[in-house]
């Protein structure tokens, strides 16, 4: 089973719930998809790391062979082809490697050529198989490296996506059994919190909502997930001690036992075996 963690904004906790959760299964995978920014590491802190190149294809073109019919240009959807002094041009910033340029030439002129884009690193932390994407900086898209996270989970797997609802959320939020969104109980939070839901229905997941940093009921929240059947699975209140261990890079659910618990217990809801 795959349980993909979300938030429609950073700072939700979203990565302070992925991780917990993972600590709380056991054995289990942990997989950080926010390959811009990945986290879950610093508490995490696996050992035996092992890592490997990413690449991405970009497609290369055989000007001796090029006829000019422009039908990749054409093709492309994306825009990332254009057709500049007798020749074909690719702007590798916005190429989504679909390989159509390629299958549509007549003359086989495209040939694909692989292009590092970041590293994939697997570790362990006790019984969690740890498996971050870690981009490389000035990249623009990191979809093929969260596609390669993705496919290394093995078993129960806890998917640590990025915040927002674009499309590298989309990417991995596909690929889950479940989504649990972690909302935060404020205007701004709700606002990006619908966001993120709607992309999950959208996708036709199944979900339920943990509410984090909650010293009180925000009744615009509360109205949401009832008017939209999304259950309320926790909730976490502002807590000093939780404070305490995220500021020194411990995790909650190893060093205080009600947090365990309620981690165990939010597995046991989502359907998630321990």
């Amino acid at each position: 089973m795959k349980i993909a963690c979300l938030s429609g904004k950073g700072g939700a906790g979203k990565t302070f719930t992925a991780v917990n959760l993972a600590a709380s299964a056991g054995k289990c995978c942990y997989v950080d998809c926010d390959v811009e920014e990945p986290n879950g590491r610093l508490f995490l802190k696996p050992e035996r790391v092992e890592s490997r190149s990413v690449s991405t294809l970009l497609p290369e073109f055989d000007a001796g062979l090029c006829s000019g019919c422009k039908k990749c240009v054409d093709f492309c959807r994306f825009h990332a082809l254009v057709y500049v002094k007798g020749k074909p041009m690719v702007f590798s910033e916005v190429c989504h490697s679909c390989g159509g340029c390629a299958l549509v030439c007549p003359e086989k002129a495209v040939v694909e050529k692989p292009r590092p884009i970041g590293i994939l690193e697997a570790g362990r932390h006790g019984d969690v198989r740890v498996i971050t994407g870690v981009l490389n900086p000035g990249e623009a898209s990191g979809i093929t490296l969260i596609k390669e996270a993705v496919k290394s989970a093995r078993g129960l797997s806890i998917l640590d996506c990025p915040p927002g609802s674009a499309c590298p959320v989309m990417e991995s939020a596909s690929a889950a059994d479940y989504c649990l969104l972690v909302a935060e109980p404020t205007a701004f939070g709700l606002h990006n919190f619908k966001m993120v839901h709607e992309l999950v229905h959208l996708l036709g997941k199944p979900c339920g909502v943990l509410i984090n940093k909650q010293d009180a009921p925000y009744e615009p929240l509360e109205r949401f997930c009832e008017e939209q059947g999304i259950p309320v699975l926790a909730r976490i209140p502002f807590d000093p001690e939780v404070a305490e261990c995220i500021a020194s890079g411990e995790i909650a659910a190893e060093k205080l036992p009600r947090y365990r618990e309620l981690f165990q217990g939010l597995l046991e809801k989502i359907g998630g075996s321990l």
